[in-house]
C-alpha cells in the first residue's frame, strides 16, 4: 500500500505541474525543480492520507465498541433487573 500511495501522490505532483504549465501556455517541463517540489509534496500528503484513514479506522472501532458495549448494559441491565425483580416478587408473595 505505501508503495502505491507514493506512486499516486508522486504523479499527482508531476500532473498538477504540468497541468499548471500547460494552462499558461508554458513549455510542460519549465522548471524541473518545481516538477520535483510537486513531486514531493504529492508523495508527502498521500502517505499522510494512508496513515490517516488507518487511524481514522481505528477510532471508529473504538467508538463502535464502545457504544456497543454501552448498549448492551443498558439493554441487559434493564431487562435482567426487571426480570430479578419479577421473580422476587412470584417467590414471595
Amino acid at each position: 500500500m505505501p508503495l502505491s500511495a507514493t506512486m499516486v501522490g508522486a504523479l499527482l505532483g508531476l500532473g498538477t505541474q504540468m497541468y499548471s504549465n500547460a494552462l499558461r501556455k508554458l513549455p510542460y517541463m519549465r522548471h524541473p525543480w518545481e516538477h520535483l517540489l510537486g513531486m514531493g509534496i504529492g508523495v508527502v500528503s498521500a502517505n499522510q492520507m494512508v496513515k490517516w484513514e488507518a487511524k481514522s479506522n481505528e477510532d471508529l472501532d473504538k467508538l463502535l465498541e464502545k457504544a456497543r458495549l454501552a448498549n448492551e448494559r443498558r439493554y441487559f441491565e434493564d431487562v435482567v433487573g426487571e426480570w430479578e425483580f419479577s421473580a422476587i416478587d412470584k417467590r414471595n408473595p
